[in-house]
């Protein structure tokens, strides 16, 4: 602990001595105090001034600390606290004569403090270690040379090399190599995972087995590896809404304890004739007893235990009052594109006409567009790369003709790719049919007419499905929200398994939505990864953000999803829900015991220190129940509820939106 390490290191310059009182000073004290105790106790047969003087120092050791920090609460903040009550009851107990209870009660008070300590630097520890593993040096490429340089120092377009076994310096392309990446710092993911030219590679990441030439895209501050960083040690400052009520609550329970201990101090005396020196050690008791410190403890190590266990797991929370509204959510919203899908069309059909292969037809496809920016583009040449080493042929006398498509001449002769209307009035039965399975379907043809048709579709990300059967089984409701057509939208929400999906949502109207979601349903939360979705992440009651997705909709999120996995939702939901019944237990326990304690104490069938003991082992208690959330929560079971109320997605709506069920 600081406090004692500036006390036992001042004039000390050994680095061992001060990082073992920094990390385990408020034990050492809590020890020694009891150490210093028994030694006490002991010469109360030989020698009482001596076991006073060691009573004295017992109480300075293992009271500093505690003391220090409600008084200075106490005069900053005006307010009173659970040290200042702890420090008032040990002095009234050796005051009165009960030096041994008094010193009884400062050893428990700041073994529990260290205890906690503890808790709050165990669910630390993930991050602790993160920013330990955060890389610090990189091998840049200048001029045809390598030099060593701070990881800092890297501009976005450096090269960089990094050979097997070092850290990732900087976010980037690979350009030359392949590799295994460990991403366990990042994903949680245990497993390598296999990395090739044109491949995203994250800072703090390791190179397994191959060399690397790596371009930098982010600069050190702008990692992903430090925005997992920052948020969750902005998290775990930020208070949840039971924490911040029980701080109000302390201020005011204090108090109440204050003035009934003057009361203890008073009427039993006068009103069942005990003697003033039974009356004054009652309200010591009491005094003990009725501290909050077990309520007060109740929710901050659970809270940040929760927190610390969903970033191992690749789940960001960006605050404690995030995390416990996540567990009472109703329903969840999903954006189609880069959420429920990759985001990325890949080909899925190719279909040829007359003589041509499939080959040919894509051969032809490829060359027209091998230099187009567009998704479908792209994914038609990626296939052809996929499926041939041949190289494409020359294309020459390039044309578009917006929105219909594009022409060139290859192989000698005028060919066009593109949409349907170019071509003729009725598309054929081979085309609807792949458009209702939820396809993009682009033609390609020359002057003799159509010579085949290519199909794409941006896939479902394999877990989806089990993710949504997931939150179903959690009693939760799914919607998707998309802009796209009314085909793609339907065969998308059939094979993700949604509840109820809405065609040709603008950005604007998805806000619209989560707020009709919001009234039919309860609390909402909305996942997506665009910046079109930022308006529905602000306007739920709790935002997720794909790790992958845009800055925009990165910052306006509350949890992000660092490895974009939708069964991480679920899972968070589960730890949420959890955390809740860990807090509820804690409370309920906490209040139970100093009702118990009080009573107890009224009835005079306990003395100073079993208060001392069923008080502070209450708050020991509460902590290591608090603790039980860094563990995994895979094992636990949702369980079904029946909805409250109808669905009415289009009221208050201005048009008449396309809402169908599966």
């Amino acid at each position: 602990m600081a406090e004692y390490a500036k006390i036992f290191t001042k004039n000390n310059n050994n680095t061992k001595v001060k990082y073992i009182l920094n990390e385990h000073g408020e034990l050492i004290a809590a020890l020694t105090s009891g150490l210093l105790m028994l030694i006490g106790w002991l010469l109360t047969y030989e020698n009482t001034i001596f076991s006073i003087v060691f009573f004295i120092i017992a109480f300075v050791i293992g009271g500093y600390a505690k003391a220090k920090e409600g008084i200075t609460e106490t005069i900053e903040k005006k307010t009173l606290n659970v040290e200042l009550l702890m420090f008032l009851a040990a002095i009234g107990s050796a005051l009165i004569g009960y030096w041994w209870e008094g010193g009884v009660l400062i050893f428990i008070f700041a073994l529990s403090g260290a205890l906690e300590t503890y808790t709050t630097n165990k669910s630390r520890k993930e991050i602790s270690s993160l920013m330990n593993i955060q890389p610090e040096k990189a091998t840049r490429i200048e001029d045809g040379e390598e030099r060593v340089i701070h990881a800092k120092e890297l501009a976005v377009g450096d090269r960089i090399i990094v050979k097997p076994g070092e850290r990732i310096p900087a976010d980037g392309v690979i350009l030359k190599g392949e590799t295994t990446v460990d991403e366990s710092a990042i994903t949680g993911e245990s497993l390598p995972v296999m990395k090739c030219k044109n491949d995203e590679v994250f800072a703090g990441t390791i190179n397994v087995n191959g060399v690397l030439i790596v371009e930098v895209a982010k600069k050190a501050n702008d990692t992903l590896f430090q925005k997992i960083i920052d948020l969750v040690q902005n998290a775990q400052s930020e208070k949840s809404p039971s924490q911040l009520f029980i701080e109000k609550f302390e201020d005011v329970y204090v108090k109440v304890v204050l003035f009934a201990v003057l009361l203890m101090m008073v009427i039993p005396h006068f009103a069942f004739g005990w003697s003033f020196a039974d009356t004054l050690y009652r309200a010591m008791v009491l005094l003990v007893v009725a501290s909050p410190c077990a309520v007060v403890a109740s929710i901050m190590p659970a809270t940040l235990a929760a927190i610390s266990n969903g970033a191992k797991r690749g789940v960001l929370f960006k605050g404690g009052v995030h995390l416990e509204q996540l567990g009472h959510i109703k329903a969840v919203a999903f954006d189609k594109t880069g959420t429920l899908t990759l985001g990325q069309p890949s080909v899925t059909d190719v279909v040829p006409f007359g003589d041509r292969n499939e080959h040919d037809l894509l051969r032809l496809a490829a060359a027209i567009e091998h230099h187009s920016n567009h998704p479908l583009a792209q994914a038609i040449v990626h296939e052809y790369k996929k499926l041939s080493q041949v190289p494409l042929p020359e294309v020459g006398d390039m044309e578009e003709t917006a929105g219909l498509g594009v022409e060139a001449t290859v192989d000698g002769q005028r060919w066009r790719i593109g949409q349907a209307g170019w071509f003729l009035d009725d598309e054929p039965a081979e085309a609807q049919s792949l458009k209702e399975e939820g396809k993009t379907v682009v033609y390609v043809g020359n002057e003799a007419g159509i010579q085949g048709l290519i199909a794409m579709k941006d896939k479902v990300r394999p877990e989806a499905s089990s993710a949504i059967k997931t939150l179903k089984s959690l009693g939760i409701h799914t919607i998707m929200l998309t802009g796209d057509h009314e085909t793609t939208a339907r065969a998308v929400a059939k094979e993700a398994g949604v509840d109820v999906y809405v065609a040709k949502c603008l950005p604007e109207e998805k806000l619209a939505y989560i707020k009709n979601i919001k009234e039919s349903y309860g609390r909402t939360a909305m996942v997506g990864d665009g910046m079109n979705d930022a308006p529905a992440l602000a306007t739920a009651d709790v935002g997720i953000a794909m790790g992958e997705g845009t800055d925009v909709a990165l910052e306006t999120a509350d949890v992000v999803l660092m490895k974009n996995s939708l069964d991480k939702i679920a899972y968070a939901i589960q730890l949420s829900r959890r955390m809740n019944r860990v807090v509820k237990q804690n409370i309920t326990f906490a209040v139970a015991v100093i009702f118990l304690l009080i009573c107890s104490n009224f009835l005079q069938v306990i003395n100073l220190p079993f208060g001392v003991v069923g008080h502070e082992g209450s708050t020991i208690l509460v902590i290591l129940n608090g603790l039980r959330l860094l563990r995994s929560v895979a094992g636990e079971k949702g369980r079904t509820e029946t909805p409250s109320s109808k669905w009415r997605l289009t009221e208050g709506l201005n048009r008449q939106a396309s809402v169908s069920k599966n």
